[in-house]
């Protein structure tokens, strides 16, 4: 699993190191481990978190409370069964199918 250093993701979503740390204090959600020397790593997964949190800051400009609600409702939000998806779709378009030869009859 790729780590990052603090100076690695701060050129990765182009922002200063300080704004990274800055985050870091405000989200919660956001710990990097750190390594023995007691510097920060990042995995794909907090880079994954720096990036949406970049996103709903720079560009939707989202408040710091607002992004931090949004992140965590998309964090805490229930697993998506995309097997209950595919069957409701399924159905749909049997349910389609029948009305079009229902039509044709």
């Amino acid at each position: 699993m790729k780590k990052y250093s603090i100076g690695q993701v701060s050129k990765l979503l182009e922002v200063k190191q300080h704004v990274i740390r800055y985050w870091e204090k405000e989200f919660s959600f956001l710990s990097p481990a750190k390594s023995l020397s007691g510097r920060r790593v990042y995995s794909g997964r907090d880079v994954r978190l720096l990036y949406r949190l970049k996103h709903l800051l720079h560009t939707k400009r989202y408040t710091i409370e607002g992004a931090k609600k949004r992140i965590w409702a998309e964090i805490t939000a229930e697993p998506h069964d995309a097997e209950i998806d595919i069957q409701m779709i399924r159905n749909q378009l049997l349910d389609l199918l029948l009305r079009i030869k229902d039509k044709k009859s």
